[in-house]
C-alpha cells in the first residue's frame, strides 16, 4: 500500500473512529500519517487488514508482555496515571522503530479479530424479533466468529437504561447500551431457546492459548477498561461453556453446519463486523448463498456493517426473500438505533 493511502486512512482513523473515544490513538494516528518511518512499517502489514487497527495492537500487545519503554506511561491500560497524549508520540514512533522486527512479524501473522462482547446489546433484542417470527428454537451461525464470544449473546444478562433486566438474570457478564430515538424493541424478559451455536473463521482464536488471549486483549484500545472488563468476564465464561467453533471458509461451511440442522429449529447466520475485511466479491458470494439456502428452507440473515454500515435483518420464508433495516449502531455498542 502506497504512502498517500496509508496516511489518509490514519487520518480518517482519528477523525471517524477515535474522536470522543481515544484520545491517545486520535492523537498517535494524526501524527502517524505525518512519519515515512512509522508509515513504512505499518506498510507491512497483512493484506486485507485494518492497518491502524492492527499496528496499535501489535503495539499495545508487545507492551502489555511486559516491553520496558518509556511508552507505557501513557497507556491507561498499563499505568493508573498516565502522561499526557500531546508528549506521546516520540515515544511510540522509538517503540515501533526499536523493536521493528517484532512489529513486522505481528503485523505479517497476526489479524484484527476484535471480540466486543457488548455488540451482542444489539444481537440480543434482534434475535428476540427472530425468535418471534420462527417461533422455533434458535440454531446460530456465525461468520467471523473470532474467539465465540457472541455466540454466547443469550447467557448475558442486559440493561438499557430503564431498570430493567433482560437475558439471563444470573449471568456474570452483564452488558450495558443505550437505544436512541424514538423507537424500541420489543424485548423478551427471558433469553429466546438456542438449540445450537456454531462459529466459523478462517482462523479460530483459542482463549486457553495465553499469547492468543493477550492478543485479544491488546485489539481493546487502551482508555477501555469496561471494554477489557467484559472481555474477561466473557472468556471465563465460554472456556467453562464453549461453543462449537470450526475452521475454515465460512461461506464453504455454510451447507455443511445446516445440513445437520433439523427442520424445528430456526437457521440464523448472523456476524456483526467482520464484513469490513471481506471482499467485495465474496460479500455478494455470501448473499448469494444465503438466498440459495432460502430456496430449501426458512432462513434469517442479521448483519452489520456490511453495505452502509446499518444492522440488517433479512430472511427467507417459504422461499420469499424479506429484506429489514433494524438500525445504525455504534462500533463499540454504547448505543444503537430501532427502526423495526
Amino acid at each position: 500500500m502506497n504512502k498517500e493511502r496509508l496516511s489518509a486512512w490514519f487520518r480518517n482513523f482519528a477523525e471517524k473512529e477515535c474522536k470522543g473515544s481515544s484520545k491517545l490513538y486520535e492523537h498517535l494516528s494524526h501524527q502517524i500519517a505525518k512519519d515515512d518511518e512509522v508509515l513504512a512499517v505499518s506498510s507491512m502489514a497483512m493484506e486485507g487488514q485494518p492497518v491502524p487497527n492492527l499496528l496499535f495492537g501489535a503495539v499495545h500487545f508487545l507492551l502489555m508482555k511486559n516491553a520496558d519503554h518509556p511508552l507505557r506511561e501513557y497507556y491507561p491500560s498499563l499505568t493508573d496515571v498516565p502522561l499526557n497524549v500531546k508528549d506521546s508520540f516520540p515515544h511510540f514512533k522509538d517503540f515501533c522503530l526499536e523493536n521493528r522486527d517484532a512489529v513486522i512479524s505481528i503485523l505479517e501473522t497476526r489479524r484484527v479479530q476484535t471480540n466486543e462482547v457488548r455488540r451482542t446489546a444489539y444481537l440480543y433484542p434482534s434475535f428476540c424479533h427472530v425468535y418471534d417470527i420462527a417461533k422455533k428454537p434458535l440454531s446460530l451461525i456465525e461468520i467471523g466468529t473470532s474467539a465465540g464470544l457472541q455466540l454466547l449473546w443469550d447467557q448475558y444478562k442486559y440493561s438499557y437504561g430503564d431498570n430493567e433486566v433482560y437475558g439471563n438474570p444470573s449471568s456474570p457478564v452483564h452488558i450495558e447500551s443505550e437505544i436512541k430515538g424514538g423507537r424500541k424493541p420489543v424485548f423478551q424478559k427471558n433469553s429466546p431457546p438456542v438449540a445450537s451455536r456454531t462459529g466459523l473463521d478462517l482462523h479460530v482464536c483459542d482463549l486457553t492459548d495465553p499469547d492468543t488471549a493477550l492478543w485479544l486483549k491488546a485489539l481493546i484500545w487502551p482508555e477501555h477498561k469496561e471494554r477489557l472488563q467484559l472481555f474477561e468476564q466473557a472468556a471465563d465464561y465460554f472456556i467453562q461453556q464453549p461453543a462449537k467453533l470450526m475452521e475454515g471458509d465460512g461461506i464453504a461451511l455454510l451447507r455443511e453446519v445446516i445440513r445437520d440442522i433439523p427442520l424445528d429449529q430456526a437457521v440464523c447466520i448472523f456476524h456483526t463486523h467482520v464484513a469490513n475485511q471481506i471482499p467485495e466479491h465474496v460479500k455478494v458470494q455470501l448473499m448469494d448463498t444465503f438466498k440459495e439456502i432460502g430456496r430449501q428452507r426458512d432462513v434469517f440473515h442479521l448483519y452489520n456493517n456490511m453495505w452502509d454500515g446499518k444492522l440488517h435483518l433479512d430472511y427467507m420464508l417459504d422461499g420469499v426473500l424479506y429484506e429489514n433495516i433494524i438500525g445504525e449502531t455504534d462500533g463499540h455498542a454504547r448505543w444503537f438505533t430501532w427502526e423495526l
